[in-house]
């Protein structure tokens, strides 16, 4: 199986250049493009997922309903479907772009591209990738936060959200 290839891309989401995965994540310095879907249900919770403990981020850890990297030359709207089939083992109806921002720590630099859909399940997710899924409240979510129970990633992306949902309220 080849390597997937990325964009590396400035902060407003140009290409700069491509480079392998394997050399894009442990490299900070190198920009590349995600996309996060957040999957809530008819009563308003949250999907998570609890990532595999074989995952080089975060292992272990509950995050973001669905994320991934965006392919070279593909478009967020496809990237987003993808990883939904891909994770969750849905495809879809509507999903709505919420906002942008920059996420990065000591291993990686991502521009994620965040986005909304609500769908009830059932989900049949990648066992590979994933330990489990089940819906959360944004309280029960709140109270998890700091904890060591949610990945840095998922801390930083429902920060954002619920600025968004506060800003657009």
């Amino acid at each position: 199986m080849q390597e997937e290839i990325l964009e590396i891309v400035d902060k407003n989401g140009a290409a700069v250049g491509r480079a392998p995965r394997s050399e894009i994540h442990g490299n900070p310095s190198l920009l590349h493009k995600v996309v996060h879907v957040l999957v809530f249900n008819g009563k308003g919770e949250l999907l998570l997922q609890k990532r595999a403990l074989s995952k080089d981020v975060a292992p272990g850890k509950w995050d973001t309903s669905v994320g991934g990297h965006v392919s070279a030359g593909e478009d967020l709207i496809t990237a987003a479907r993808r990883e939904m089939e891909e994770e969750l083992g849905v495809i879809p109806g509507d999903i709505a772009f919420l906002y942008s921002y920059i996420h990065s720590n000591s291993f990686e630099s991502e521009l994620v591209y965040t986005h909304a859909c609500t769908h009830n399940g059932p989900f049949v997710f990648n066992r590979e990738e994933i330990d489990a899924v089940r819906f959360w409240g944004i309280e029960e979510i709140k109270g998890a936060a700091g904890n060591g129970t949610l990945s840095d990633n998922f801390e930083s992306e429902i920060a954002k959200y619920l600025a968004h949902r506060n800003t657009c309220l």
